[in-house]
């Protein structure tokens, strides 16, 4: 099975920016989190952040070019502004989950409203890093499933 996941713009400065939201782990930490989880459930998991839309976007439609089973997504901002990332996830038809870091219920109301979440299978929120390894262990399971 092929995980992507995808972080957002300004996660490439998760250690540095805000860590009392997000805490002091670095992305490179978060991949190394991600890449342990990946070969203790026996999945080949790719790694991407960007903080151009249209580069989340381009990525998205190849990951079924690589043929990729599931996608996790932490659009950050784009959550709550990008019609073109929600199309995408649409358009592939790959089964996604998007995750946050912090619980944007509890932060500004601007963020209370997702674009994306309409077109994934679930979102989990407020779980740190954890998130990603819960999103990517659901993967798993629905991709054994079927």
């Amino acid at each position: 099975m092929k995980i992507l996941i995808i972080n957002g713009p300004n996660l490439n400065l998760l250690g540095k920016r805000k860590p009392e939201v997000y805490g002091a782990a670095s992305l490179v930490d978060l991949h190394n989190q991600i890449n342990k989880v990946g070969v203790a459930i026996d999945v080949e998991v790719t790694c991407y952040q960007s903080n151009h839309e249209g580069d989340i976007v381009d990525r998205i439609a190849e990951a079924l070019q690589d043929n990729t089973d599931g996608i996790v997504i932490n659009p950050a901002a784009y959550t709550h502004t990008s019609i073109a990332i929600r199309d995408a996830i649409e358009a592939v038809e790959i089964p996604t989950i998007e995750v946050h870091i912090s619980n944007v219920h509890n932060r500004e109301e601007f963020r209370h409203t997702s674009l994306t979440a309409p077109v994934c299978i679930g979102q989990i929120a407020g779980l740190g890093f954890d998130g990603y390894e819960m999103a990517m262990r659901t993967l798993k399971n629905k991709f054994n499933k079927n």
